[in-house]
């Protein structure tokens, strides 16, 4: 099996190098490429490409606002590619397995390719389930744990969510989420609602006569008739009337 990658770079030459370069190896397949953030969010989601060869700085969508698009999309290995060196430390924070500055050589692009090369192999016959999300804010990109959010809540196209004491909005929808999230743990209770099941505390009712979903942390959250029935059997209770 060959290693599908993809090159995203919004130069013409830049890509053109990139692809002299990957074509000298018999293992790697390019899949495509692309010249936009934009056009490398539908590339990846639908070629599902192993390796990614990301340029940082593009107009509208940059490469970290690609990361944080991705979810269960993210490639195995990702190499951001830039000619701006203040870059590096937030590639890296980022996830990405390495970072090759413009202009670089043969030798160092032979490096980057070889360790991405390790790490898909090492990782080929694993599921590729995400266990963090990356969120972008202020310049900067960092990853939050999946298991360590308690709920989520729909703020317009963008998701907010709640850990711990801690909020991050992450520009996702709350419908894209739940189609993610393992439904064993996590689990819709109202149109603008998730909740992590493992930290529902108590089911109480309202003085209005609607169920909230009280979490650990005293967080009371509104149930929806809707999903009431989901949610019970999710966590194998009855409500108080009997339903």
């Amino acid at each position: 099996m060959k290693i599908r990658t993809l090159i995203v770079d919004d130069e013409p030459l830049a890509r053109s190098n990139l692809s002299v370069l990957l074509r000298l190896d018999p293992e790697i397949e390019i899949v495509g490429e692309c010249s936009s953030g934009a056009d490398a969010l539908a590339e990846i989601r639908s070629a599902m490409p192993d390796l990614v060869f990301l340029d940082v700085q593009m107009p509208e969508c940059d490469g970290f606002d690609v990361l944080e698009r991705l979810g269960k999309h993210l490639p195995a290995a990702i190499v951001f590619v830039t000619a701006y060196d203040q870059y590096a430390l937030r590639a890296f924070e980022a996830g990405a397995l390495d970072y090759l500055l413009k202009p670089f050589d043969n030798a160092r692009f032979d490096r980057a390719l070889s360790r991405a090369k390790q790490r898909i192999l090492s990782g080929k016959d694993l599921p590729r389930t995400p266990e963090r999300l990356a969120i972008k804010s202020v310049g900067q990109v960092s990853f939050v744990k999946i298991s360590e959010i308690d709920w989520i809540e729909a703020a317009d196209y963008y998701a907010c969510l709640h850990v711990g004491a801690r909020t991050h909005l992450l520009r996702r929808s709350i419908s894209e989420l739940e189609q993610e999230l393992d439904p064993a743990i996590f689990c819709r209770i109202h149109r603008s609602t998730i909740v992590n099941l493992t930290r529902v505390r108590s089911l109480e009712l309202s003085a209005a006569g609607e169920y909230e979903v009280v979490l650990e942390n005293g967080s009371s959250l509104r149930l929806s008739r809707r999903y009431r029935k989901r949610l019970q059997s999710r966590l194998s209770v009855r409500c108080a009337d009997g339903s």
